[in-house]
């Protein structure tokens, strides 16, 4: 990879984050406004420079999420997808080349401000992929455990380099931290997902349970429940481990993480509460700000 200097990527006569033009950090900012998401509220602890490098992996993230969601036709996606592998390629082996787009300038100056990998953009890549080639409907334990993997930890392995996390430690945090999320929105999302002929729950314990493994018919079966606290017991332990793990890091560069992470940990806790039998699946889990106020002390104490 060529040595980008930061003269080389300021783009603006005076400071900006990154040294980007301010336009283009506009851009990475509004796509995760438009989210409405409570991301762009979490990130407010970081200062400038990490928090636009945090916007533009989030923006990157809800491009080709879009595309692999999309309603355009299957080859269509894929070749979208494919031109992105090309794009974060070009970003590596040519970076003394501008961009013609502001979200691929801001990925530039956040892959050289923070040395992130590019195998964990092609990994998120990779998962995108494995939405789009088909529907995933009761994956083996293997399979499910390497879409956790691409859509969930790969984020998080870019997301703690930005924070300033870059050990050993740190990929574990999103190891962990990253299969909590993924599985707590797996268990959040079940009827969402049928409704796109989707089922991530595991086909062993399906079969255990006596579950359909149709997505459609799951959602009526009482014994689903039991098949969701096992995996939420899974989320939970991973959730300590990442809490655990947190324990060897910088706690001010983990910061982020651990509020992430004790938010997302409260849902699971009112989801647990909720259940998973027919009569409530369709009934959004409501946690508090006192509890993950809760859940955020814990995390010291896993």
């Amino acid at each position: 990879m060529t040595a980008l200097t930061v003269d080389s990527v300021q783009t603006h006569d005076s400071p900006t984050p990154l040294g980007c033009d301010p336009a283009d950090l506009a851009w990475v900012k509004s796509i995760v406004q438009q989210a409405g998401t409570s991301f762009a509220l979490g990130m407010h602890v970081l200062p400038p420079m990490r928090r636009y490098g945090m916007y533009a992996i989030y923006a990157f993230c809800r491009v080709v999420d879009d595309i692999a969601d999309g309603h355009a036709l299957l080859e269509k996606r894929t070749n979208a997808l494919h031109t992105w592998y090309k794009r974060i390629s070009t970003l590596y082996e040519h970076p003394q080349i501008t961009p013609s787009e502001p979200l691929e300038r801001v990925l530039r100056a956040a892959i050289f401000f923070f040395s992130l990998r590019q195998s964990d953009f092609y990994s998120i890549l990779d998962g995108m992929l494995m939405d789009t080639q088909s529907a995933i409907v009761a994956p083996d334990e293997t399979t499910l455990d390497t879409y956790c993997d691409r859509v969930a930890s790969a984020v998080g392995r870019l997301s703690v380099r930005i924070f300033g996390e870059c050990s050993d430690a740190g990929d574990n945090v999103a190891h962990h931290l990253g299969r909590a999320l993924q599985l707590t929105n797996i268990l959040r999302d079940i009827p969402e997902d049928a409704v796109r002929k989707r089922l991530y729950l595991p086909s062993d314990l399906l079969d255990r349970f006596d579950v359909p493994r149709t997505p459609i018919l799951a959602l009526t079966s009482p014994r689903l429940d039991g098949v969701c606290r096992i995996m939420a017991a899974r989320a939970h332990d991973h959730f300590r481990a990442a809490f655990t793990t947190m324990k060897s890091c910088h706690p001010k560069a983990i910061l982020p993480a651990r509020i992430m992470g004790a938010s997302y940990a409260a849902t699971l806790s009112a989801l647990c509460a909720r259940g998973w039998s027919p009569s409530v699946l369709r009934r959004l889990p409501h946690s508090t700000f006192t509890a993950k106020g809760i859940r955020f002390i814990h995390s010291y104490f896993p």
